[in-house]
């Protein structure tokens, strides 16, 4: 199970990283394709969805119970998790009007896109480094098995589904190597 998690990770850097590649175009001036930075942003947004919010109920509820110490730090990765949410919204929005020709600032949007940026990657690091250790030590194979039910399909089908809804983004996905945690 934490394999699958630490796979999770890295493919969500991955996509982090096409994101800021297109953010630095677009600080140094150039348009990127908001297209494809459109599909990234639904892809992230279905993918917390999907799969942040059950890894986040379970883990918190059973980190709780298992260890009353840990509600402090399941409480901040919550709250971190709702406000991260809530940037990719209002990315998500300005896209949207950027699509459909709408005056938006460019240089307040790569601004607010590597506030994003650096918010979701401080997100994963404290997954990383203080989350998963936590199920490592406390979850037995019963609570991994209650985890994994609770998740859904593995990275592996996730990036199936990405080629087919979004080919383009594949394409640079796989182009994209996977960057440095």
């Amino acid at each position: 199970m934490l394999t699958q998690l630490r796979q999770d990770h890295a493919n969500m850097a991955r996509l982090l990283h096409v994101l800021q590649l297109k953010q630095k175009a677009l600080a140094d001036g150039d348009r990127p394709n908001f297209q494809l930075v459109r599909e990234v942003v639904d892809y992230i947004l279905d993918y917390m969805e999907d799969f942040t919010v059950p890894l986040e109920r379970v883990c918190s509820d059973r980190l709780q119970a298992l260890a009353p110490e840990c509600k402090a730090l399941t409480e901040r990765l919550s709250s971190d998790y709702q406000a991260l949410r809530q940037r990719l919204m209002r990315l998500s929005n300005d896209i949207d009007m950027i699509l459909m020709d709408a005056v938006i600032p460019m240089d307040r949007f790569a601004e607010d896109l590597k506030a994003y940026l650096d918010a979701h990657r401080t997100y994963l690091r404290d997954e990383r480094e203080l989350l998963f250790p936590l199920i490592g030590e406390y979850f037995d194979d019963s609570d991994l098995e209650l985890l994994a039910q609770t998740l859904p399909e593995g990275a592996a089908a996730k990036l199936e589904r990405l080629q087919e809804a979004y080919p383009e983004l594949y394409a640079e996905l796989r182009e994209t190597p996977e960057p440095a945690a």
